[in-house]
């Protein structure tokens, strides 16, 4: 163990959990970031269950191949059809990091965890008992990084375009469990437990794993109260940014692992933070919020309307991106805080707390509601451009990313692939 800092302490520490509690738990999902929503629909009015061929019902459309390649562009206000749709793995949702697409293969988390080419919904490659069901998808450089499904302390590194495994490490027998919280060129980032005498674990480790030896190159202590689970984060150049459930938003130096400063937001915060050319952009309660990834002084701030409170934000193309529970959507500059536009409070239509961008469309991913599902937004000025919703009235989350031309949309157990249009 390196010079010892520490996270702000905010609860006392847990009672003591088995072992073989501790991979129970982890095997459920311990440690992932639970956040946001999305979902159904103001897309076509009729909508057919699932396996339909009617607007909006997620049914390929008649006439064109799984690859969509006789697709056309809807006429405006109206949302495209699916290319096509597979089942996804259980446990495929319930992190806003479910979702990836890498060049043009699209990873859902899950056991087994499966690579499809984005046009055409294909399995290119499929490995079972390789991921912890559910676990976020690290990418440093063109590595994907995983705690092993096989509960054996060991971290893995998988080529995203074929599943072949490149990179394995162990962080030691003194820890159970690593998850990866991070990745870059040099080093993948972890968080996991210190196992007492009994095979109990009371506090948590943080630490960095060098690429090229395997080898923890530090590891600090977190104290006791904080926890493994809840993790948000995220890699700016040589700083780890993250935030927990026990409302702290802490920096620390990739290169040596020293925390750098912590700050509290007055709300847990487990949605997705942004980080953005030296800022880490914060969802807190009702202020969005920008600091200085270095010195950690405030340097701006975004109120939202009376009795709103802000969703995790992204930065797509340099503009800042955010919903509130008002149901607006705010465009800011990320390096001001001015707003350059913001749609009016959409009581037709659900707000959405994850985003992707193709060109000049905006697309966000809802909560379940029945006016919602994947917004297409004209990046321009805001306005919404067409809904999409696959019909199955499913209540769970929606999450989009893109490839290329492509949208790839998780809802419940199944991906589908959207043009982006």
């Amino acid at each position: 163990m390196t010079h010892r800092t520490v996270d702000r302490p905010d609860a006392p520490a847990e009672s003591a959990l088995p072992r073989r509690g501790l991979l129970r738990m982890a095997g459920a999902g311990l440690g992932l970031v639970l956040a946001g929503g999305l979902i159904t629909a103001c897309g076509p009015e009729d909508a057919d269950t699932p396996g339909g061929a009617g607007p909006g019902s997620g049914a390929p459309e008649p006439g064109t191949d799984k690859g969509g390649d006789a697709f056309t562009r809807p006429p405006p206000g109206t949302a495209p059809r699916a290319l096509w749709q597979e089942d996804a793995a259980a446990g495929a949702f319930g992190s806003l990091d479910a979702l990836a697409v890498v060049g043009d293969v699209v990873l859902v988390s899950g056991d087994p965890l499966v690579g499809r080419d984005i046009a055409t919904g294909k399995e290119r490659w499929s490995r079972a008992e390789v991921a912890v069901p559910g676990a976020r998808l690290i990418m440093g450089g063109d590595t994907l990084y995983l705690a092993s499904g096989q509960y054996d302390g060991d971290v893995v590194g998988l080529d995203p375009a074929t599943g072949k495994e490149t990179w394995r490490s162990h962080l030691g027998s003194r820890y159970t469990q690593p998850r990866p919280v991070g990745a870059d060129t040099e080093r993948v980032y972890v968080v996991a437990g210190i196992l007492e005498k009994d095979l109990s674990s009371h506090h948590n480790v943080i630490a960095a794993i060098d690429l090229r030896t395997g080898k923890a190159v530090w590891s600090e202590r977190r104290d006791a109260g904080t926890e493994e689970s809840g993790i948000t984060s995220a890699v700016l150049g040589d700083r780890l940014v993250y935030t927990d459930h026990r409302e702290n938003l802490t920096v620390r130096d990739t290169a040596t692992g020293r925390q750098l400063w912590t700050k509290k937001t007055s709300r847990s915060n487990f949605a997705r933070i942004a980080v953005h050319e030296g800022a880490v952009f914060v969802a807190d309660g009702r202020s969005l919020r920008s600091f200085d990834v270095d010195g950690g002084t405030e340097r701006w701030s975004l109120k939202a309307d009376e009795f709103s409170s802000f969703n995790g934000p992204a930065v797509l193309d340099g503009v800042l991106y955010a919903s509130d529970s008002g149901r607006s959507v705010w465009a800011v500059d990320p390096a001001t805080g001015r707003r350059r536009w913001r749609t009016p409070a959409q009581t037709d239509v659900a707000a959405p707390v994850q985003f992707a961008k193709v060109g000049d469309t905006l697309y966000g991913a809802t909560e379940f509601d029945e006016r919602g599902g994947v917004h297409a937004y004209d990046a321009r000025d805001g306005k919404l451009r067409w809904t999409y919703n696959d019909g199955t009235g499913d209540i769970e989350q929606w999450y989009v990313a893109a490839g290329g031309t492509r949208l790839a949309a998780l809802h419940a157990r199944r991906i589908q692939g959207l043009t982006a249009v």
